[in-house]
């Protein structure tokens, strides 16, 4: 790996430590502040290099756009690639362009099913993904969850401390249960309302807890919560 420089292996082995840990890849703030660039720009111009050599693909309008191409990864890198398992981020596949092979991801498409509150809860309206006429498209590898995948569209401001903001989309596993600390969809029987929160239990309660001093945190009988899903990627809106 003689072609990176010492900046770029930092960045390269965050990258795989953080999918390891965190199931998604980071951000280009989330790096920078690991390897200390405060410029996204410094950020960018090294990440440009990593795709260069076919180690990464990015998409830049997606936030967290990154995927690993665990092929070339463990052709140049093999210590660097064992320390993660290729289940995680499965190769791209490749393509040959004028000569030369990039490295191109194939796409998955997940159903944004409706709304979601990350604020006081609201009735969100939720659709049938055979009926959904929005989609997000992400690259294959970008999200490690195995299982069927929904999204759900933010609304509020309770999870902005998590990097969750409003008109974000976030993706979720279907799933009816979560480990304390998972950020979930719970719908709250009685209130007859869903909403995003970090999950915690509480001997017969569960406390659905913000992301934002300015919310209190709800607390329901557990028997009155019920998981929907649970969260395992954030795509960024453009407006944000």
């Amino acid at each position: 790996m003689s072609s990176l420089s010492e900046r770029q292996r930092k960045i390269l082995q965050f990258i795989v430590s953080f999918v390891s840990e965190n199931e998604f890849p980071p951000t280009i703030r989330e790096i920078g502040e690991q390897v200390g660039i405060s410029s996204t720009s410094v950020v960018n111009y090294n990440l440009a290099k990593l795709e260069e050599l076919g180690l990464i693909s990015r998409r830049k309008e997606v936030s967290r756009g990154l995927s690993l191409n665990w092929d070339r990864l463990t052709e140049l890198t093999p210590a660097l690639a064992s320390s993660v398992s290729s289940q995680a981020m499965p190769p791209m596949p490749s393509i040959r362009h004028n000569g030369h092979e990039s490295v191109l991801p194939s796409m998955m498409r997940i159903p944004v099913l409706g709304a979601i509150a990350a604020g006081l809860p609201i009735q969100v309206e939720a659709k049938a993904p055979e009926t959904t006429d929005e989609w997000v498209e992400l690259p294959d590898g970008v999200i490690k969850a195995r299982g069927p995948l929904f999204a759900l569209r933010v609304k509020g401001d309770s999870m902005i401390d998590a990097s969750v903001l409003n008109g974000d989309v976030v993706v979720l596993r279907q799933q009816e249960t979560a480990n304390d600390g998972e950020m979930v969809a719970a719908w709250i029987e009685g209130d007859e309302e869903t909403t995003l929160k970090y999950l915690y239990r509480e001997g017969r309660n569960v406390r659905l807890q913000p992301a934002n001093p300015a919310y209190a945190p709800i607390i329901r009988p557990a028997n009155k919560v019920r998981i929907n899903g649970r969260v395992v990627y954030i795509v960024r809106s453009l407006d944000n």
